[in-house]
């Protein structure tokens, strides 16, 4: 079966498969978006492009929901998915009976899994919205597929993830965040039919390798700024402001060498799904 139909959406499968996520260049700026990691995912179905305004209003009908079609919340959303998933119950008959399904939006990783394997339409300047809590980086993310949940307090508890496409170019995307408390328009949604995980959690170790960066930090602070610092007076014959202006040079040096950080620094590596952390599901 490579495609299946509910409450008049067409879904097309996704086979099982893995995806790179993340960015592994060392320069701070890029830090948000560490560590690039492996995520696999089981069979599953997607929608081939986010909900149109016709298919929302007739949904928002059947449910007596009467709000305008590009306006979202998480209200609203939960009462949609709820009432797709009743329909759902009623024709497992197309899915795979071993395992328990749900539909909801797509986890990050089955968003760009699809992507890479050609399974959705993508539009410029789109703002889509993912199933995923939000997150400062990658760390702690879902190695297996399943939605990553909000570890925290606060206001960004009613935040969701989203997939943003550049303005002027759809293949280039980025990760920003949705309050679901109140009304949002100009998002896109989407739907999934997702086998429930179960057994252990696989995630993005939650601790760096803290003492090992510090090394790589120090190394390329004193090769690319403090050692130029007092090499190019010397050079140019100034020996002895090297040893008088010494304060002053190694100031300038940790700047350069800071500065250069936020740039460039050896690529980190890429955590594959072997080397994730398994962490017990006490929600099973």
């Amino acid at each position: 079966m490579t495609s299946l139909t509910l409450a008049d959406l067409e879904f097309h499968k996704v086979e099982a498969g893995s995806v790179l996520i993340g960015e592994n260049k060392g320069g701070w700026i890029y830090a948000s978006q560490r560590p690039r990691h492996q995520v696999k995912c089981p069979d599953f179905f997607i929608m081939e492009s986010p909900l149109d305004d016709e298919q929302i209003m007739k949904i928002s009908k059947e449910i007596g929901l009467e709000e305008k079609s590009n306006s979202w919340s998480a209200e609203k959303l939960d009462l949609i998915l709820s009432h797709l998933s009743e329909k759902l119950s009623d024709g497992l008959e197309q899915l795979d009976g071993e395992k328990d399904w749900e539909i909801r939006c797509p986890s990050q990783g089955e968003w760009y899994l699809s992507l890479e394997n050609n399974k959705i339409i993508t539009t410029k300047k789109s703002r889509e919205l993912l199933s995923d809590g939000t997150s400062s980086n990658h760390r702690g993310a879902m190695m297996d597929g399943r939605p990553r949940k909000f570890e925290g307090f606060g206001p960004m508890q009613y935040h969701k993830a989203a997939i943003e496409t550049h303005p002027s170019k759809k293949d280039i995307t980025a990760l920003s965040s949705i309050p679901m408390d109140r009304e949002n328009t100009g998002i896109t949604v989407r739907f999934v039919i997702s086998p429930i995980r179960k057994g252990d959690i696989v995630r993005v170790p939650n601790n760096a390798d803290v003492i090992s960066n510090i090394k790589v930090e120090l190394f390329w602070t004193l090769v690319l700024g403090i050692i130029p610092s007092f090499a190019i007076p010397i050079l140019r014959g100034m020996g002895s402001y090297a040893i008088d202006g010494w304060a002053n040079l190694l100031f300038g040096g940790l700047c350069a060498g800071f500065v250069s950080g936020a740039f460039w620094r050896p690529k980190r590596p890429t955590i594959l799904y072997e080397q994730g952390e398994k962490v017990t599901n006490s929600h099973q």
